[in-house]
């Protein structure tokens, strides 16, 4: 097993999970995380 990390913007999810799965990849975990903007 392999872990994988990548930051992909969340319209591209749908495409990025098809390629995934066009190559043999059955699971993953997804997660969103918010950006905190720090204005000075």
């Amino acid at each position: 097993m392999k872990k994988i990390e990548a930051i992909i913007k969340p319209f591209k999810l749908d495409e990025v999970k098809n390629a995934l799965n066009a190559i043999g990849i059955q699971g993953m975990t997804i997660t969103e995380e918010a950006l905190a903007k720090v204005i000075k």
